[in-house]
């Protein structure tokens, strides 16, 4: 049925809307320096979990070496630290075998002989010590189906806010202070919004429509969470022991972070204290070359995080001994602030062109001034922020050239990623005359065009190519062939008065096309041909 009989109704207008606006959706694929930024991340992430991890064993090897030599004194506090350590690997398991689930239901494998390891891939080793390699960092649908749609992130939550409480129960009446950090640490409510439409739950913000490479850096600092947690209850039982009888021969100055990475817009919050705290007297802390107020022997620093960057920040703790004596014990932190938030553009290929001046530029959530970039099969200039790539020779299959990007973190120069990367010549142009590359053309247009033009379409760099030579046929009387030569882009006057003798429904044949580019190359453009109308 046509559609003037079944016209078309605004309700199936807006939903053929819909669909186009959906299908374009689809269409996108997470931007690859993005991408690359969240598995830095996660790589540091992940050191970071393991140097918690490792303090975290030393304090059990303190419990059990404080049991060994005084039973009676040490018993009620190790039991309640052997329940942190059970409920903690309990949870830690779990998130690390989401993480296992997550990435396989995504399509990924384990790296084996027939599939092997390659470090400057994005892999992720699990309990048992296997490899998995990522393919699909981006997944968008199966990430949220997994964690959405089949309860996953539900159940991350309940557990999350289990094992809060149940940390929070082990301090007893005690410490409300270290309760309130605990609580804020692994915050899970959901976030607050004016509008129906402003409603989300905490799942749906962590993990509904997120590429799998963000999901899992989620996770990591959720991770991260749970041992900082584990180790502040761990310290403050541990403290328990010799409380009430104020026995210790040693002080050193503690910074106790929620997170040393923190995202952008988020507070950074750390406690700074004595190891061991005298009830009878306060010491006086000093941050950034300024007295802060202290609250049972604790300072805590909390500043806005407005920028990206790496942050530093320290300062003093001085006590009164019992002999009277003032000592002074400095302490020096460091935190990185990176962004948020998704960037979604189309997939480009990774791809130079040989001669010119390639814009590089990197998202990675570090300052700008503390990135380095390295090449081979090239050279590397700065720009403002950004960086501008020169190939030298052609590498159609990019095994010869590779990109390394170097970051100063912490005083230290570290290769934070290296990526393979092609290099073509710049395309061939295509031969005009009056904005035509051939067809059907008006005599008198012909007649009064300049020459021939070799414009490069659809290629966005600053590169011109200027037409040095080509020949102009024609059929005359008598069935002969008039060629007339131009060794530039203009028409000569012998070639004009060719082009005025020409009839109506003949050929005007352009071959032997030579054009010179911005780089001093030579190429051989395709010929055009024009009927005269």
């Amino acid at each position: 049925m046509g559609a003037k009989n079944c016209p078309e109704t605004p309700r199936q207008k807006m939903i053929n809307m819909m669909y186009i606006v959906l299908t374009a959706m689809l269409a996108l694929n997470v931007s690859a320096e993005v991408l690359e930024a969240f598995k830095l991340i996660d790589s540091s992430l992940i050191h970071t979990l393991n140097t918690v991890e490792l303090k975290n064993q030393q304090i059990y090897s303190s419990f059990d070496q404080a049991y060994t030599e005084n039973p009676a004194k040490v018993q009620e506090w190790k039991q309640k630290a052997d329940e942190v350590k059970i409920k903690s690997i309990e949870i830690s398991q779990y998130i690390a075998k989401l993480k296992e689930d997550l990435v396989k239901y995504s399509g990924s494998e384990i790296v084996n002989q027939d599939n092997p390891f390659d470090p400057t891939r994005f892999n992720l080793i699990i309990e048992k010590g296997d490899t998995l390699e990522i393919k699909k960092e981006d997944d968008l649908n199966g990430t949220s189906e997994f964690m959405i749609k089949q309860g996953n992130a539900t159940i991350l939550k309940e557990k999350i806010t289990s094992y809060k409480n149940e940390m929070v129960e082990l301090l007893g009446n005690d410490d409300d202070y270290m309760k309130q950090t605990i609580l804020s640490t692994l915050e899970t409510a959901d976030p607050s919004g004016e509008k129906v439409s402003d409603k989300k739950t905490w799942q749906s913000m962590h993990f509904e429509n997120t590429p799998l490479a963000a999901i899992l850096t989620v996770l990591s600092k959720i991770q991260i969470d749970v041992k900082n947690t584990e180790a502040n209850v761990l310290s403050y039982l541990y403290s328990q022991i010799d409380a009430g009888s104020f026995k210790f021969n040693k002080l050193g100055a503690r910074v106790i972070a929620n997170s040393n990475i923190v995202f952008q817009g988020e507070p950074y919050e750390a406690e700074v204290f004595l190891a061991a705290e005298d009830t009878t007297q306060q010491p006086e802390i000093f941050i950034n070359g300024k007295p802060v107020e202290v609250s049972d022997g604790k300072a805590v620093y909390k500043v806005n995080t407005s920028e990206p960057g790496v942050f530093k920040w320290g300062g003093l703790i001085k006590y009164k001994t019992p002999d009277g004596i003032f000592k002074d014990y400095k302490f020096e932190q460091s935190y990185q602030v990176t962004k948020p938030g998704i960037t979604m553009s189309a997939t480009r290929m990774n791809v130079f062109y040989r001669g010119l001046d390639n814009p590089f530029d990197i998202a990675s959530g570090i300052p700008k001034e503390n990135l380095e970039v390295e090449m081979t099969n090239g050279r590397v200039t700065k720009s403002g922020d950004a960086f501008l790539i020169r190939p030298t020779e052609l590498d159609e299959q990019g095994k010869r050239t590779k990109v390394s990007v170097f970051a100063n973190i912490g005083g230290e120069r570290k290769l934070v990623g290296t990526t393979d990367w092609r290099v073509k010549r710049v395309p061939d142009p295509v031969a005009q005359v009056a904005g035509l590359a051939g067809g059907d053309i008006r005599k008198e247009r012909l007649q009064i065009e300049d020459g021939v033009m070799a414009v490069l379409e659809d290629f966005d760099f600053d590169f011109k190519y200027r037409v040095t030579e080509f020949e102009i046929q024609t059929t005359i009387a008598g069935g002969y062939i008039d060629r007339k030569i131009s060794k530039s882009n203009r028409f000569t006057p012998e070639q004009k008065e060719q082009l005025k003798r020409v009839q109506p429904e003949s050929i005007v044949y352009i071959s032997n096309i030579k054009a010179v580019g911005d780089d001093g190359s030579t190429r051989d453009l395709d010929p055009v041909s024009f009927k005269v109308r």
